[in-house]
């Protein structure tokens, strides 16, 4: 007997977690705004750069007035909330070009980098997590579960850099960072890729640990069940109950992971870029936040809350879809 799969709860579902997440990105928004504002750093010196050094203090402040950033806090908030619900994220003040533009060369690169290293992270952290469950409490076990405690601990910028010497420095096999050679005329898929290795790594490997946790533990309960018992019973090999039977089971607790594991991936992804020279969103960031950019923050901000909010609905939905028990009500 077949079942269809719930469509029309499942479009509910996103329906109500959508109408909730628009105030919460206004809120957003206006937390940005209002705490660039107390920021000590000042907006007009960064923008005019070295010719700021040099400038009288009434040539500051036309310059300010020019930039709108003479106006009390709530009125800038409101001008480019009006503005980005027509499209406009306005203008970025360090980067001398328009927010969308700004976004749209670098979110590809971030969303490659994120991607490979979250799907390294799954992948290998459910081989181990499902291989240490195996024997729990074997060497293979305890070998495993050290080294992810070790992981879970390193800095990702300490491992980022780690890897930089190791694998660019001393064995000269990788590219240190960037996204192309220095001596390259275009970018190509082959450089691309090469230079895409270790970022990645290290990005998945920093996100490696709490796969393996969710996945061990999971597998290691299934194999308590009844019904993976019985599997057992009935001869099936060894690693076909492991993967058809204990796997399925212990995966459920796995997909709540998948969208608390977006603040993380977003957080670790701004340092591993910052670390290898990555061209993404991450060094739009660090300069808008140095420079009180509020156009660039708040749109950058926005970006990274509904790519959370994005990831917690996923999680829900395929859980939904995993264990129809649960439902999509939430």
């Amino acid at each position: 007997m077949t079942h269809r799969l719930p469509w029309g709860a499942m479009a509910r579902m996103a329906g109500r977690r959508t109408l909730f997440a628009a105030p919460v990105l206004v809120v957003v928004t206006f937390g940005v705004f209002a705490l660039a504002a107390l920021s000590p750093l000042d907006p007009v010196k960064a923008y005019a750069g070295a010719a700021g050094l040099s400038s009288s203090q009434a040539d500051l402040d036309q310059l300010r007035v020019n930039l709108g950033l003479d106006q009390p806090v709530i009125r800038r908030w409101l001008g480019w909330v009006n503005a980005a619900a027509t499209g406009d994220l306005g203008h970025s003040t360090v980067l001398r070009q328009p927010v969308a533009e700004v976004i749209a060369e670098r979110l590809g690169w971030s969303s490659l980098l994120a991607a490979t290293a979250f799907v390294l992270a799954l992948t290998c952290g459910t081989l181990l997590g499902v291989t240490a469950a195996r024997n729990p409490g074997g060497w293979l076990d305890r070998l495993t579960s050290a080294v992810t405690y070790t992981l879970e601990a390193s800095p990702v910028f300490w491992v980022g850099l780690l890897a930089i010497w190791f694998f660019a420095v001393h064995m000269d096999v990788l590219p240190a960072g960037g996204l192309t050679d220095l001596d390259s005329d275009g970018i190509t898929t082959a450089q691309v890729t090469s230079h895409l290795v270790l970022p990645a790594s290290v990005l998945g490997i920093s996100q490696l640990p709490w796969f393996f946790f969710y996945v061990r533990q999971g597998v290691a309960d299934a194999l308590e069940e009844d019904s993976v018992r019985g599997a057992r019973a009935r001869g099936l090999n060894q690693w076909t109950v492991l993967l058809r039977h204990a796997l399925r089971c212990g995966m459920l607790p796995m997909l709540t992971l998948i969208g608390s594991r977006v603040p993380e991936l977003i957080t670790g992804a701004l340092l591993v870029e910052t670390v290898f020279s990555w061209p993404g969103i991450a060094a739009a960031t660090v300069q808008a936040a140095v420079s009180v950019d509020f156009a660039l923050l708040a749109a950058l901000t926005v970006l990274a809350t509904a790519a959370v909010l994005a990831g917690n609905l996923l999680s829900d939905l395929l859980y939904g879809l995993a264990d129809p028990r649960v439902g999509f009500d939430g």
